[in-house]
């Protein structure tokens, strides 16, 4: 992380026409600094590519500074591009795009107090025997504090940042905009429905009465799951922008590294196996696989889970398609598992010759490794193999095929939990884990 993204306390931008201004400031000077730089290669004789000259060091800090500053709709949005479409844009762009999944800066004490005014009342620490004013956590769309009610409870609140749910759709549009000014998307990349995509999640996600409700569901769903805990909603401490639930003291999963080699393994395995729950046997999937979304209790072994606002139904039928598709890939069935990915809309019916040689490659590479014992996922090599095999197919072969979503948002989910298993070092008897869903 560079130095700027040194979260620090900055006031979040608020109105719709502030945060147009900005985003167009910030545009210009991209813009600005392209034909300067422009300008200096043909000097030299030289005929660069804008590519070349908007994905530079310098234009990469002015957006990713400015989004990390206007926080809300402009830096969640970044994130998800980096995260959604990070096969189908180009390395730079992805590069850029991904700083923005550090932790935001936070609102200063004053403009902190004016959010606390707005949702409480001007009396609004008389409702607290304590509040922490440093937040614990703080990300795109809003930020965490500590604080203890009058009656001992001890309270986790999720606090929006001002102005950021009227401003989603100015946001989006206005970052679209850069996108597409900048010159970066590769031809044949369709942002629109990215874009539209995008600004449909962040209203689902800024919507904190949506979240309590699916953090209540899902504490029922996981309740008679070992080895997990959710915190409950308070709701005579929620607001419309305030989210209130039981502080959990915990660590970073992250921390799991740490542990020896039988508690990485089971922290791993548990976390695949409520995937496979959500999907094959709830259709209810928290589909954000951000880290800092689970934490760790060392002296119970239980993770803890959080943020529910990304939480997505699936439709039966479309579950019942991916137990079809993991029964073949797990009998070691190529054909099966081509068919699957087909019929799930991950894979187009009429791939190119090129591009069905690289697939097959990428499915001959992937199903021995379901159909071991253990999966080993300190071993770097899959992984590895799969990324050179997805830029082939992405560079050399061109596959701009977008999936349907609800395909990404799996794809995205299990993505990230195979980074987590990876990081941990885990050793996980998948088949066996996925066996007990077929």
């Amino acid at each position: 992380m560079t130095k700027s993204y040194t979260p620090r306390g900055l006031p979040v931008p608020s109105g719709r026409l502030t945060r147009a201004a900005r985003m167009g400031s910030v545009t210009t000077r991209m813009l600005g600094a392209v034909a300067a730089g422009g300008a200096q290669a043909l000097l030299r004789g030289e005929r660069p590519e804008a590519r070349s000259l908007i994905a530079t060091p310098a234009n990469a800090r002015r957006l990713t500074e400015e989004l990390a500053r206007m926080r809300g709709a402009a830096m969640k949005m970044g994130q998800l591009l980096s995260m959604e479409a990070g096969d189908f844009l180009p390395p730079d762009l992805s590069d850029i795009l991904a700083h923005l999944r550090a932790d935001a800066h936070f609102m200063p004490p004053k403009q902190l107090k004016s959010v606390l005014i707005a949702q409480y009342g001007p009396d609004f620490l008389k409702r607290f025997a304590r509040f922490d004013t440093r937040p614990v956590a703080a990300a795109s769309i809003g930020q965490v504090h500590r604080a203890r009610s009058k009656d001992g409870r001890d309270l986790a609140l999720k606090i929006q940042y001002p102005g950021v749910r009227c401003a989603i759709d100015a946001d989006v549009a206005n970052l679209g905009t850069l996108l597409k000014l900048s010159g970066l998307l590769p031809k044949g990349v369709e942002i629109g429905p990215l874009l539209e995509e995008a600004r449909r999640q962040l209203h689902e996600e800024a919507d904190y009465s949506r979240e309590a409700q699916e953090l209540t569901r899902f504490g029922k769903l996981v309740g008679d799951l070992p080895g997990f805990v959710l915190p409950r909603v308070h709701p005579d401490y929620c607001a419309p922008d305030i989210l209130a639930m039981d502080f959990i003291e915990s660590r970073p999963i992250e921390a799991v590294e740490d542990s020896d080699q039988d508690t990485r393994d089971d922290v791993a395995a548990r976390l695949l196996a409520l995937f496979l729950h959500e999907l094959f046997d709830w259709q209810q999937v928290q589909t954000d696989p951000n880290f800092a979304n689970y934490r760790w209790q060392p002296e119970t072994g239980r993770i803890v889970l959080l943020d529910f606002g990304a939480s997505r139904a699936f439709p039966k039928p479309f579950a019942e398609t991916c137990r079809t598709l993991t029964r073949a890939a797990l009998n070691g069935n190529r054909s099966g598992t081509l068919d699957g990915l087909t019929a799930l809309g991950v894979l187009p019916r009429d791939l190119p010759p090129g591009q069905a040689r690289v697939i097959g490659e990428m499915i001959a590479l992937a199903l021995p490794i379901l159909q071991a014992g253990i999966v080993d996922f300190s071993d770097p090599a899959l992984l590895r193999q799969m990324r050179e095999k997805g830029m082939e197919l992405g560079l050399h072969e061109e596959f701009r095929h977008l999936p349907p979503w609800d395909a990404l948002y799996l794809q995205r989910k299990l993505g990230g939990l195979v980074l987590l298993a990876t990081r941990l070092g885990a050793r996980v008897p998948l088949g066996a884990l996925i066996s007990r869903h077929l």
